[in-house]
């Protein structure tokens, strides 16, 4: 490493360079997988929050695609899909997008309605009180113990609750019987059901028995409005990223290598092995990955964490840690690119060359 250090403080304007483009593209990353995070979390926390290991939707029509918001699952099925071996409970759940009023002035809201005491629905919810999320309550100064309007309805809120949105709309918990009121749903129905299942369930008899789509919280979520399309563009963009990191740090380092091969040619003369050579090269990419990807990392947390309250980014271990981690080893990838002029360099072309 002694050589890779003396390398890079000689040559200090391209290693701060370097340094710098690593840094910004790192920033991006971490920030875009924050914010990946963070807008996913807005649109299904309030999903995957249900303690449920499925849940079942009505099948929908051919050529059309899964949705919550539209699925509607009668009294019928519902019993049907109680009686499936391997399901435990079958709590059903109404959802519809909707306005509720606070201090008179309409917002908009996810309705959650659901059977007050089953295991799928918060505690706090009866036929005179909700619960509410926390992202409706901080953004209109709502408190335990204050009035919402449903539909006519005056329930007071008994809790509040994190990470309960669904498609990027706060969601208020009521009563199944407000929420047919206020959807128009006829009497019993609901829209998903939230099972818990033991070891004898099988997907395919109950789709099957039932004549509902059953999938687990995970894959469900692709039924949620355009969760897909949004995750799956950010996740592209993120992808994208890296990808460019990876051709910038081996096309830096391959113009690097070039410009040291004098210096290698003379090493090689006076019995410096290869391998010393390659881990001396890796080690130089290694250490400016490092320090460039921690100074952009770093620079992403206090963002983020500045950010937090007026932007969905999420701040933890895997939206921090696991980016950089993975622009280390992508760009140490990239990095053995240069390697090739390491290993084939020839000593005395290379010393005549510099003549």
């Amino acid at each position: 490493m002694f050589l890779a250090i003396r390398d890079l403080w000689w040559a200090r304007g391209r290693f701060l360079l370097m340094t710098a483009a690593i840094a910004l593209i790192t920033l991006l990353v971490v920030m875009l997988s924050g914010l990946t995070e963070g807008l996913g979390r807005q649109s299904t926390s309030a999903i995957t929050s249900l303690r449920a290991d499925q849940i079942a939707m009505e099948r929908p029509a051919s050529g059309e695609a899964l949705s919550m918001s539209t699925s509607r699952i009668t009294p019928a099925a519902l019993l049907q899909a109680r009686t499936q071996p391997g399901v435990r409970a079958a709590d059903p759940i109404g959802i519809t997008a909707t306005r509720v009023s606070i201090d008179h002035m309409p917002v908009p809201a996810t309705l959650f309605g659901v059977d007050p005491g089953a295991a799928v629905a918060p505690r706090g919810v009866s036929a005179t009180s909700t619960v509410v999320s926390s992202d409706l309550a901080s953004d209109h100064a709502v408190h335990v113990g204050d009035i919402v309007d449903v539909a006519g309805t005056k329930l007071r809120v008994a809790r509040i609750v994190d990470d309960a949105s669904f498609s990027h709309v706060p969601v208020v918990w009521v009563p199944r019987s407000l929420w047919r009121h206020t959807s128009g749903a006829a009497a019993g129905e609901c829209s998903v059901l939230a099972l818990r299942t033991t070891k004898g369930y099988d997907a395919a008899a109950f789709d099957s028995a039932t004549g509902l789509v059953a999938k687990s919280k995970g894959d469900s979520l692709s039924a949620i409005g355009s969760y897909s399309a949004e995750n799956g563009s950010l996740t592209l963009i993120r992808v994208l990223l890296i990808a460019i990191s990876a051709l910038v740090i081996g096309a830096f380092f391959t113009v690097w290598t070039v410009q040291r091969e004098g210096d290698l040619a003379v090493l090689k003369a006076i019995g410096a092995r290869t391998g010393y050579l390659l881990r001396d090269a890796l080690g130089q990419a290694l250490l400016t990955l490092l320090i460039g990807g921690g100074i952009g990392t770093a620079a992403a947390l206090g963002l983020g964490l500045a950010a937090r309250g007026n932007v969905p980014v999420v701040i933890d271990f895997a939206t921090v840690a696991v980016p950089f981690g993975l622009m280390v080893a992508v760009g140490l990838v990239g990095a053995v690119a240069a390697l090739r002029r390491v290993v084939t360099v020839d000593p005395m072309t290379a010393l005549a060359g510099a003549r």
